[in-house]
């Protein structure tokens, strides 16, 4: 299913629904993040998804890394809540979902970068070489606030 990110887009569609989301930012040993190239828009993003029933809320972390990168990681904690409400995604079958992300942080396990129906790419990336990639200034918001190790999670 194709997507269409809209952010501060006063002409953006009016959303019809919010999901609980979750993204994950993990870093290897070289201090790199695991991002994924998304098949549904191309622009690079950390992984993660929706909930689904059933799951704690960091369990849906662990699941949607696994299932989008090959990697196993466990949350150690949060870097954010995302709710911008001039952020909305329009999917081709007319949902239009109002951003509700929590990105936590993890801590790698094992595994080796591997796609899915999810990730054309999936790659550990330097600080310095995110600025070469097309990353959503949302999902950048978040890769920016991993880095920082902020002593409080963001919330906005």
């Amino acid at each position: 299913m194709a997507r269409i990110e809209h952010f501060n887009n006063p002409n953006a569609p009016k959303p019809n629904s919010i999901v609980v989301a979750v993204t994950l930012f993990v870093q290897d040993g070289q201090g790199r993040v695991l991002l994924i190239q998304r098949t549904d828009n191309g622009l690079w993003a950390l992984p993660g998804g929706a909930q689904d029933f059933g799951e704690y809320i960091a369990e849906t972390a662990v699941r949607e890394t696994r299932e989008e990168t090959g990697i196993e990681v466990e949350v150690t904690g949060v870097v954010g809540i995302y709710t911008n409400p001039s952020h909305v995604v329009e999917y081709s079958d007319g949902e239009v979902r109002q951003q509700f992300s929590i990105c936590f942080r993890g801590r790698y396990l094992s595994g080796d970068p591997t796609t899915s129906e999810e990730s054309s790419s999936v790659r550990w990336v330097a600080q310095d070489h995110l600025d070469q990639l097309s990353i959503h200034p949302s999902m950048r918001l978040r890769v920016n606030h991993g880095f920082q190790w902020r002593p409080e999670p963001y919330v906005g």
